[in-house]
Formats: structure tokens, sequence, C-alpha cells
């Protein structure tokens, strides 16, 4: 398969688990792929020698750095922003800067990459966030925050949508359940609850999501646009 030949392909947060397999899907599929990472040196290492993807050191909290690194890819053909930042529990505890800082992770990144993106990006282009299937559903405490950043981008979803539109650029958010990731093991504590809540229980595979994001950055998506594809196991059914 080869849908991706020779596209300008970004990833942003691209070194472990979803965003590792959105690259190597991609990458698989003939994509000129470059991806951001923060801290995984060493996968991000392994990662771009595996798939032959450019590994490029990024702070997605970092709103200037975010910027740059979309602007110094050039004319994109796709866009994903997969960086995310989790932080659970008591709101009434939590610590402030960390809940800043997830925001500027889960919702500013987002936002900036994708209007850095439109400034370059060729019409018909591709613009793919990963948000989570709590942008829909909260069902335990402690998510209060978390489930904002992630409902944050429906609304971002569907104005851009309407913003680049006339260009042909798409712009849909991915929205996983749980998915066996470092972030949320399948063998995890907290596993046999969150199965409690789906329909098909278990923890989806990261390369399902690859496998959707695949769809929504090619050329048979070129009319789904300011969407939320959940893809979580019947989590939020």
């Amino acid at each position: 398969m080869a849908q991706f030949k020779d596209k300008n392909i970004l990833v942003i947060g691209g070194s472990r688990g979803i965003g590792a397999a959105i690259v190597s899907r991609l990458a698989q599929e003939g994509g000129k792929v470059a991806f951001t990472y923060a801290g995984s040196t060493d996968a991000a290492a392994a990662l771009a020698a595996k798939t032959g993807a450019e590994a490029v050191q990024s702070d997605a909290a970092d709103r200037g750095a975010v910027i740059d690194v979309v602007r110094s890819r050039g004319a994109l053909d796709v866009l994903v922003v997969n960086a995310g930042a989790l932080v659970l529990g008591d709101p009434l505890e939590l610590d402030a800067d960390a809940v800043d800082r997830m925001i500027d992770i889960n919702v500013r990144a987002p936002y900036h990459a994708a209007v850095e993106a439109a400034r370059q990006m060729a019409d018909g282009g591709r613009i793919v966030v990963i948000g989570s299937v709590n942008g829909d559903r909260m069902p335990f405490a402690g998510g209060a925050a978390y489930a904002l950043t992630k409902s944050a981008l429906q609304g971002m979803a569907r104005g851009l949508a309407r913003d680049l539109g006339p260009r042909g650029i798409t712009v849909n958010v991915v929205q996983p359940g749980p998915v066996d990731t470092d972030m949320n093991p399948a063998d995890g504590p907290m596993s046999d609850f969150m199965h409690g809540f789906m329909a098909i229980q278990r923890h989806g595979k990261a390369e399902e999501v690859a496998g959707m994001v695949a769809y929504l950055a090619g050329p048979e998506a070129g009319f789904v646009t300011g969407a939320m594809h959940t893809i979580d196991g019947g989590f939020g059914a």
C-alpha cells in the first residue's frame, strides 16, 4: 500500500504508544514522515531507525516550539496531533500548574499546530487530532480537567473545518477509549473497572487507532470533516 507516497507528513507526539503506531502506519504506506518527541529519546531513535521517519525533539507544551516545528516542515499534506497529557484527581487538590500544562499540550498545541499548518498546506490537506472518548463521557470522578481538554478539541475541529473547508482541508478528531499503552496498560489496575463500561471488554490496540487515522488522512476521506470518530469498544455507548 502506498496511498501516502511522497506525502509530507508530521506527527506531533509520535515516539510511543498510539503516536508510534501512527508513524509506523503512515511510513509503511509511503509517507515522508517526521515526528516530534519530548523526552523519550531512546524510543524516538528506535522508531526512526525502524521506519525511516525523522525524529525531531520538541516540547508540545511550548507554543513557540510547536509553531516552529510545523513551520519548519513546509507545506504539509498531513498533520496528525497526538501529543497528550493526563492529569486525574480531586479538582480541589490538583496542582494548578499541572492542569495548565495539560491544557497547553492537549488544547493549545493542537490549535496552534493546525493553524500554522494551514498557512502553508495545499488544498486538500488533512488535519487529524487525537482526542478521547472522555470528551463525550466522563463516567468516573477525578477527570474533569482532562475531559475539559478533550471536549475543547471537538469545538476546535468543528470551527476549523468551517474555516478551512473552502480549501478542501479536512479537520477531524479521533476519540479512542482505553488503548493498551504505557499511559493506560491493558494489565493496569483500572482495567477491570474500565472494561465494565465496554461492549467489547478489552483494551484497544494502538494499531487499530492508527488504521482509523490512516483512513481520515487518506484520499477516500475527502468528504469527512468537522467530525468526531470514536473508537472505544463501546465505552461510550
